[in-house]
């Protein structure tokens, strides 16, 4: 991690505008502090990615209350074709301020020069491939930058540079840990799948009583282990003694859930009341 924080250090210096992505799901526990505390004076956009995974309810909570601390904050899928109009606005609005000042100075005003920063798996391959419109190739060296730094022209108002996916070194905040398993931004192997499994049916007992009844046709009355074996019998998950093969039901009850089969849920909601 030290070497990414390193590299974003050297980069922000040349960055206007920087692009948060936060999986909308769990958009506080997706917040890394060390970016936070790097980007604290550089005017920044929020993007709640996935929001088609998450609670839509939820989601509009969680906007309300990121806009406390930050201007712009946008649930965007990806992998919408319009992603681009509604972050290209966006940048465009945070960086006239900068435009207008160089237009003052007599100068003609310079692209926009946004940074990509987020944790893993939160989407910003798929947001650079729409906002460069699959052009991610076309990139050039600009005056006044680092030779060699190669930036993604998405139009005249508008440089991109990307930067990799960088999680904290640990967690003091286990439910912080267990969300990001969750939703795939941190191997679930960190953290037992048993573990995993019996804090999202608690979770999903409290919040989203239907949870199981589409997928699965299950409700949450049962305890945890019953409904783990109710999931192997429905999916013929056996071991070679012909028992239930509750490794392989805890696995394919998570990867269901991060995949969004079980349907649209929100890991914060705690938040919302």
């Amino acid at each position: 991690m030290s070497k990414a924080l390193k590299n974003i250090d050297d980069k922000l210096k040349m960055v206007d505008v920087v692009i948060e992505l936060l999986d909308a799901r769990a958009p506080f526990s997706s917040i890394n502090e060390e970016l936070e505390k790097r980007t604290v004076n550089k005017k920044k956009i929020i993007v709640l990615a996935k929001p088609d995974l998450a609670d839509e309810t939820s989601t509009r909570i969680y906007i309300d209350l990121l806009k406390k601390k930050y201007d712009k904050v946008l649930a965007i899928n990806l992998t919408d074709n319009n992603a681009f109009k509604a972050i290209g606005k966006a940048v465009l609005e945070s960086g006239k301020e900068k435009q207008a000042k160089e237009m003052a100075k007599g100068m003609k005003p310079q692209p926009i020069r946004t940074m990509i920063i987020g944790i893993p798996n939160v989407g910003k391959s798929s947001l650079i491939n729409r906002v460069a419109k699959r052009k991610a190739a076309g990139v050039e060296n600009k005056p006044g930058l680092t030779r060699g730094e190669q930036w993604i022209k998405v139009d005249n108002n508008f440089l991109l540079l990307d930067t990799p996916g960088v999680l904290p070194m640990n967690y003091a905040d286990r439910k912080k840990a267990i969300n990001l398993a969750l939703i795939g931004s941190i191997r679930e192997d960190i953290l037992p799948n048993e573990d995993l499994v019996n804090y999202l049916l608690d979770y999903l007992r409290v919040y989203y009583h239907h949870a199981l009844s589409t997928r699965f046709n299950l409700g949450l009355d049962d305890d945890n282990m019953l409904i783990i074996n109710k999931i192997c019998e429905q999916r013929k998950l056996l071991n070679s003694s012909g028992d239930f093969d509750i490794a392989r039901g805890h696995s394919l009850l998570l990867k269901e859930f991060k995949d969004g089969k079980l349907g649209r849920f929100s890991l914060e909601n705690e938040l919302c009341h």
